[in-house]
């Protein structure tokens, strides 16, 4: 089964989540990496999983912009993920997701003035 692993304790995360959460759950699992007692999963530290988004795909992993994008996909946002995908938005999409990953990953306790 697909897996999406998201950090709980990010607000605008867990936000995101729980609103695809329905159209997501017949996809793919959800899983907090925040979670106590989560370290890691498929040989990929929590601590790179923090780093940007992570999505187990069967048997690999599809990170950062194309996770998202996956399961924007998934969750039924066809149109969005098409135009996203167009070369000049694909690269400006990946630009700001690796932005707001850095910044993200520098908050701490979940509580994050971007």
């Amino acid at each position: 089964m697909k897996k999406l692993f998201y950090d709980g304790s990010c607000k605008l995360c867990q936000r995101e989540i729980s609103a695809l959460a329905p159209k997501l759950t017949p996809h793919l699992q959800l899983v907090d990496i925040s979670a106590a007692g989560f370290n890691g999963f498929a040989g990929v530290s929590k601590g790179a999983m923090m780093q940007q988004i992570h999505l187990w795909d069967q048997d690999h992993f599809i990170i950062g912009i194309d996770a998202s994008l996956h399961y924007w996909q998934l969750a039924g946002y066809r149109k969005l993920v098409a135009f996203l995908r167009f070369a000049p938005c694909y690269w400006l999409a990946g630009k700001a997701y690796r932005l707001w990953a850095r910044s993200r990953a520098n908050c701490s306790d979940g509580n994050c003035a971007l």
